[in-house]
């Protein structure tokens, strides 16, 4: 199991990089706006992204 989660951590990090690495100035832009919204906003959207990626892990382990 710790393989496996070692494994996932190492794919979100670089996904996460693919972003700052291609159009940093975008991304920069995009962090600035980010800093600006609401907790409540944020909060709701992190709760959204945790519920569709369990959902596309439970279909795609079917």
């Amino acid at each position: 199991m710790w393989r496996e989660l070692g494994i996932a951590l190492c794919l979100m990090l670089v996904l996460e990089g693919v972003l700052p690495f291609l159009y940093p100035r975008r991304w920069r832009n995009m962090v600035v706006r980010l800093a600006q919204v609401d907790d409540g906003i944020m909060r709701l959207a992190g709760l959204v992204s945790m519920l569709v990626g369990t959902a596309l892990l439970y279909l795609i382990r079917q």
